[in-house]
């Protein structure tokens, strides 16, 4: 039986609460931390985004580099970028969607 006449313990679950605010800021910390990267043209252009989506590095193959026709380049660029971020956001809800349901379903700000 419950104490309290049915009552849930307020006590208990403003600890499970706390908990559940501290795994999510330690996991949002680590995504923050976990490079990821993406590609594109075979790999001649790849882009490394933070687990949390930030744009950290961009190595671009000299073979990609052609003077007259920069609108390919870019076009490279974009994709590489887009597959990093696709891959972060893949980890962010490996890592964050179980703690987002845990508390009661999406958290405002976040992709899911």
């Amino acid at each position: 039986m419950i104490p309290g006449g049915g009552q849930p313990n307020m006590q208990q679950l403003l600890q499970q609460a706390q908990k559940m605010q501290q795994d999510l800021a330690a996991a949002q910390e680590e995504l923050a931390r976990t490079p990821v990267e993406g590609s594109a043209g075979g790999g001649l252009v790849k882009a490394t985004v933070s687990g949390a989506g930030e744009l950290q590095a961009l190595v671009i193959d000299p073979k990609a580099v052609d003077p007259e026709d920069t609108e390919t380049l870019a076009d490279l660029v974009l994709a590489a970028v887009r597959d990093a971020n696709a891959t972060a956001q893949e980890l962010q809800q490996q890592k964050l969607g179980p703690l987002a349901q845990g508390l009661g379903g999406g958290i405002p700000g976040l992709p899911f």
